[in-house]
C-alpha cells in the first residue's frame, strides 16, 4: 500500500466519504511537500505535523499555531 492509499484509509477511518478521503489524501501529500520545501524540514516531519493537525481538527481541538503563535515546525 502506497502513501496515498494509507492517507486515504486514515481519512476514511476518521469519517470521510471515499471521494473526500481521496481528495484529502492528495492535499496532505502535496502540502507535506510544500511545507518541507518552505521550511527546510524533512518531509516526514512535515507529514507528521499535518497528520497531527488532521486528528486534532477532527477531535475539535485547536492546534498550536492557530492562536497566532509560531508553528511548532518552524525552524526560523
Amino acid at each position: 500500500m502506497n502513501e496515498r492509499d494509507q492517507l486515504t484509509q486514515l481519512c476514511l477511518k476518521l469519517g470521510s466519504e471515499r471521494a473526500q478521503a481521496e481528495t484529502m489524501a492528495a492535499q496532505l501529500a502535496k502540502r507535506a511537500d510544500q511545507l518541507a520545501a518552505e521550511r527546510g524540514i524533512d518531509r516526514t516531519e512535515a507529514m507528521a505535523y499535518l497528520l497531527q493537525l488532521l486528528v486534532k481538527g477532527r477531535n475539535g481541538e485547536t492546534p498550536a499555531g492557530f492562536e497566532g503563535q509560531s508553528l511548532p515546525i518552524d525552524k526560523k
